[in-house]
């Protein structure tokens, strides 16, 4: 019992030193200044497969965002909930609405500052993932079934940022590499999440 304990400690040493954080010396007070923040549509990046045309990628990685933004807003939600975070989140479907309408759909750049003045929010979560093959379903099935390929093991490579609109700058990030049976966007978010809540300065208890 205790060698399992132990190495489970081990297990989670290594998961969470193999990540890299930015934690400016004033994000924990700027965080707390903040009463509503908003999260952006993921940038998300699928590795190119042999069969699959640019089309149906560039498709796929557009479901995969909207899938990572509102499993992302229903992790950090929850969490709201049970008191453990400071700060209200804005409703996803709101967001998204909001930076629609502001031409992000039709491939206008916005900076963080850009979408909290349009978002009207004090400060944002911005994320980038890059994944090995699809995560949703849908997407992974049209894959296997083109390009032959199947099984539930997926790599990740996940950057989250949080952006204060009164100072403009980025206050914190997070950069981690996850590999394993990583099959649906919730269960890398709640993997990816579980990790970066514990130095995220949102986050009243650790």
């Amino acid at each position: 019992m205790k060698k399992s304990i132990f190495l489970l400690v081990v297990a989670a040493f290594i998961l969470q030193s193999c990540a890299k954080i930015f934690y400016a010396p004033d994000a924990k007070s700027l965080a707390m200044n903040q009463k509503v923040i908003a999260i952006a549509p993921p940038k998300v990046s699928i590795a190119p497969r042999k069969n699959v045309e640019a089309d149906a990628l560039i498709e796929q990685q557009k479901t995969e965002s909207v899938n990572f933004q509102r499993e992302m807003y229903s992790w950090m939600l929850k969490r709201k909930m049970q008191g453990t975070i400071s700060v209200d989140i804005q409703d996803v479907e709101t967001t998204i609405a909001l930076l629609s309408k502001a031409g992000v759909n039709d491939g206008k750049l916005l900076t963080p500052d850009d979408m909290c003045q349009i978002l009207g929010v004090d400060g944002i979560l911005t994320s980038n993932y890059a994944l090995t093959k699809p995560m949703s379903e849908g997407a992974a099935i049209a894959v296997g079934l083109i390009a032959g390929v199947w099984g539930a093991t997926n790599e990740a490579t996940a950057s989250l940022s949080i952006h204060d609109s009164g100072t403009n700058k980025m206050i914190w990030n997070y950069d981690h590499k996850l590999s394993s049976s990583l099959s649906t966007p919730a269960r890398l978010v709640d993997d990816l999440m579980r990790q970066a809540s514990r130095k995220m300065p949102y986050f009243t208890s650790r």
